[in-house]
């Protein structure tokens, strides 16, 4: 066994399984994924600490039971189609595409997009698409989507996003100003029914698009 399946092991053990997480295939597939791979070499040493870290672009890495609460909350299963808005270092997408059929991703810097890809690449992890765009428009054409994850704090939740969800879907998504933001659930329950949860407070970076914040400051 390797120091790092060993350092996953004692992440999910500690920082998530022990706060509540219980669904056994994300554990196993949080144990599965080298979140090291996702970090930059300099914050390595970091990778499996209860903390977001810095990545490229001025972006973070959310801390690993963020991840765990977000994916759990979305209740995303075998053969879901899921989109993530705010890829990030691809980690959380990495996590989902070894729990669903296929999983989507979109983010607003190219860099990040870039180095996502490659990782995936390396990885072996060829069900997870990635594109560069404004993630508050969604990914239409390959609407409508069992799961919807936004990894960054709107004002609203995005009309383009609810629209975008199978019936049944649910989306996940903090709702708020930059102070206080509430994670959101929010499961379309019929045509024009959706249902919205409250699941507790949470402090993302800002949901900058023509849907969320439109110059990168929650105010």
């Amino acid at each position: 066994m390797s120091g790092t399946r060993t350092q996953r092991e004692a992440m999910v053990e500690q920082q998530i399984a022990a706060r509540g997480i219980s669904d056994p295939a994300l554990l196993d597939a949080m144990c599965a994924v080298p979140r090291e791979a996702f970090v930059p070499a300099a914050m390595r040493e970091f990778a499996y600490e209860d903390t977001p870290l810095p990545i490229k672009a001025g972006q973070t890495i959310s801390q690993p039971y963020i991840v765990a609460l977000m994916i759990e909350a979305a209740r995303i299963g075998p053969g879901d189609c899921v989109l993530e808005i705010g890829l990030g270092s691809g980690y959380a997408a990495a996590v989902m595409s070894r729990i669903a059929d296929q999983v989507y991703a979109i983010d607003r810097h190219a860099e990040l997009s870039a180095l996502a890809r490659g990782r995936m690449a390396r990885l072996g992890y060829g069900n997870v698409m990635i594109r560069t765009a404004d993630g508050t428009a969604g990914w239409p054409e390959e609407a409508p989507f069992d799961a919807i994850l936004v990894a960054a704090g709107g004002p609203e939740l995005p009309a383009p996003l609810c629209r975008q969800l199978a019936l049944g879907g649910r989306l996940v998504m903090p709702v708020g100003d930059a102070d206080e933001q509430r994670l959101m659930r929010v499961t379309r329950a019929a045509e024009d029914v959706f249902e919205r949860e409250d699941l507790g407070g949470v402090r993302f970076v800002p949901l900058v698009g023509a849907h969320g914040w439109r110059d990168g400051t929650a105010v």
